[in-house]
């Protein structure tokens, strides 16, 4: 993947973390794609229509050990960890490019009893 790619869906990454765009439901429009899906860390799901409704988590997060893979020329699968006051979890996204903007299509954020600088490894066993 070039380096270009990855930083700008990390950017949009970041973007849908934030708490103003999380706050707003223009924002949130732009940045979910009309087909978009979470499975929540509660293990409940969620989609687009129910985001702006009812509005999503407003809570202050820091990305730790972003990666991009992209699976197709308009495809990248993101992971990531995420560290609130609370708990932290593995994240991860599906951005697709949709109409020349990329957009989030699906998320996904388990609780993990790991910590920042554990970092987060493939191949490490499932416990």
């Amino acid at each position: 993947m070039e380096y270009d790619l990855k930083q700008l869906i990390k950017e949009r990454e970041q973007t849908h973390l934030n708490m103003d765009v999380r706050k707003s439901n223009e924002k949130l429009d732009e940045i979910l794609a009309d087909e978009f899906w979470e499975i929540g860390s509660s293990g409940f799901t969620i989609d687009k229509r129910e985001c702006l409704e009812s509005g999503v988590h407003l809570i202050e997060m820091t990305m730790h050990h972003f990666e991009a893979e992209q699976l197709a020329d308009d495809v990248v699968l993101t992971t990531y960890f995420i560290e609130t006051k609370h708990r932290n979890t593995l994240r991860s996204s599906i951005w697709k490019r949709n109409d020349e903007k990329w957009q989030l299509s699906f998320h996904q954020g388990t609780i993990t009893s790991l910590q920042p600088h554990e970092g987060i490894s493939r191949s490490r066993d499932i416990r």
